[in-house]
């Protein structure tokens, strides 16, 4: 049996996902397979800050998630017992409406899968790719049940353990960060504020706990993680797990171990570091955990990924439409490889000082970085940076020069999700009109002037907006802002249009 699609994306997690509904927002017809016999239950990640929760609402997959989240965003560090730490991730400010998600990565995957069905997508459960050909033309694709599928296209997007990477011969250098950490989901009553989370600093190793939205009505549900140093790769069970467990929480957070109560789900797993060499060869792409693993420390992995998709999604579609060569398809490595490089190095600098039990480490902790990081100032600045809103891309060929001169926002950056109008009087939001469509923003009617110079390179996928509030926005300019959110260009009337940039941009791949 043959079958065919554009892009056939080869994993069915948030990055996965995020890129079939990016694709099928720009009518691009997609595949999405998963080894898997069904849709997971249960899910390490738990944290999605608050730029995937905007990409989430770009592509129309928010829905009532914000409702659902768990009130989390406060974590309490005891020492010796007592309460010497409280960080709060509050409002990161830079103009969004989207907060920090504190749900099980299984109803982020949700919320995608049902968006995917809206767009007339789904998931193919039970399905293992063995093989892959790449030729000039695209890929074909070879499943265990003996299924031949040609792509355009083919995204490996299937975790750490990425089939897809390995039949490439892509590599994935790196090395193991940490031994074995616990995890486990369980009911417990420890008269914890639930308010946000709880770490214990120990020199065996940290304890960690975190609230999790109730199940079947029961409002005490724990996420406990736990620190085993010098742990070989046994393959412990449940009873063992949650036996461990009731044994470490006297001797480092002086709480009943009695008082855990029944797992719901448990896991042992490493923390590993490591980098695909490339993000594409040829017509084979790589995103999320496929292209790079690192510690869960700030809750980067998933935001990651999901970024990775929404960066990929429409240029992959610009190509396979023909409005742009596929050299466009090398900016997604250049723009979204330095991010992962950088997440990598913070957070296994973070893993290293959490399982650091040595005198100078602990005497660094508690009487250097503990004080700092009690700053407000401090505070904010890690919100921002968990948030990841303030990522950029200026210094990526899409650019140019001008954005290391240019007014704020800069070619390459974020732009907020200001308050807008469109042509017919209505309001909106400048993201809710994104996700499948650019952004043609400027006050008066200068939007509607360069409109047909925009639409000529990217038929109708052009929506021309005012701004409402002057402030934050363009007053004399207009900017050309991509699907994700980062603007492309700006410009003066009177100056040369925005079509020139899209030229190059679409023909080169660089500016």
């Amino acid at each position: 049996m043959t079958g065919s699609a554009d892009v056939l994306v080869v994993g069915a997690g948030p990055a996965g996902l995020a890129l079939a509904c990016a694709l099928r927002l720009h009518d691009v017809d997609v595949r999405v397979i998963d080894q898997a016999p069904g849709a997971a239950t249960t899910s390490r990640a738990n944290l999605l800050h608050a730029r995937g929760a905007e990409v989430l609402d770009r592509l129309g997959a928010l829905g009532d998630l914000p409702d659902r989240s768990a009130p989390a965003l406060v974590l309490t560090t005891y020492i010796s017992g007592r309460p010497a730490m409280t960080i709060r991730f509050g409002d990161p400010g830079l103009g969004t409406a989207r907060p920090a998600l504190v749900l099980p990565q299984a109803d982020i995957e949700a919320a995608l899968r049902d968006r995917l069905v809206e767009l007339g997508g789904t998931v193919e459960w039970s399905s293992t790719l063995v093989d892959l050909n790449q030729d000039a033309d695209g890929v074909t694709a070879v499943l265990d049940s003996g299924e031949t599928i040609r792509a355009g296209w083919l995204a490996g997007c299937d975790g750490a353990h990425s089939t897809v990477r390995k039949l490439a011969g892509i590599g994935f250098p790196g090395a193991p960060l940490t031994d074995q950490w616990l995890l486990a989901d369980a009911h417990a009553d420890f008269g914890l504020d639930r308010a946000g989370g709880h770490g214990w600093a120990h020199q065996d190793g940290p304890l960690f706990m975190m609230p999790m939205p109730s199940v079947d009505g029961a409002d005490n549900v724990w996420r406990l993680m736990a620190y085993l140093p010098g742990s070989t790769d046994e393959k412990l069970q449940e009873p063992e797990i949650m036996e461990r467990f009731r044994r470490l929480l006297p001797k480092r957070a002086g709480l009943a171990g009695d008082r855990l109560r029944d797992a719901i789900w448990t896991s042992v797993y490493r923390v590993h570091r490591r980098l695909a060499t490339d993000y594409r060869q040829g017509h084979i792409l790589l995103a999320g955990d496929a292209a790079h693993i690192h510690s869960p420390s700030g809750g980067q992995g998933m935001i990651t990924g999901i970024g990775d998709a929404e960066n990929l999604g429409w240029k992959l579609a610009l190509v396979i439409h023909g409005r742009a060569k596929a050299a466009l398809l090398d900016t997604y490595e250049a723009e979204r490889r330095p991010l992962a490089t950088e997440v990598l190095r913070t957070t296994s600098t973070i893993a290293r000082l959490q399982i650091g039990n040595g005198p100078l480490v602990r005497l660094l902790t508690r009487w250097v970085l503990m004080p700092i990081f009690r700053q407000p100032a401090v505070q904010r600045q890690g919100t921002l940076v968990a948030s990841q809103l303030n990522v950029n891309y200026r210094r990526g060929p899409l650019a140019g020069r001008i954005a290391r001169f240019s007014r704020h926002p800069r070619p390459g950056d974020r732009v907020a999700d200001l308050s807008c109008q469109r042509h017919d009087g209505t309001t909106t939001r400048l993201h809710a009109e994104l996700g499948g469509r650019w952004g043609l923003l400027a006050a008066g009617n200068r939007a509607q002037a360069w409109h047909e110079e925009v639409s000529a390179r990217l038929g109708d996928r052009v929506v021309p907006l005012a701004p409402i509030d002057r402030q934050g926005g363009p007053n004399d300019e207009v900017w050309l802002i991509r699907p994700d959110a980062h603007l492309a260009w700006r410009g003066q009337s009177g100056a040369d249009g925005p079509g020139r940039w899209l030229d190059a941009a679409l023909q080169q791949g660089r500016v």
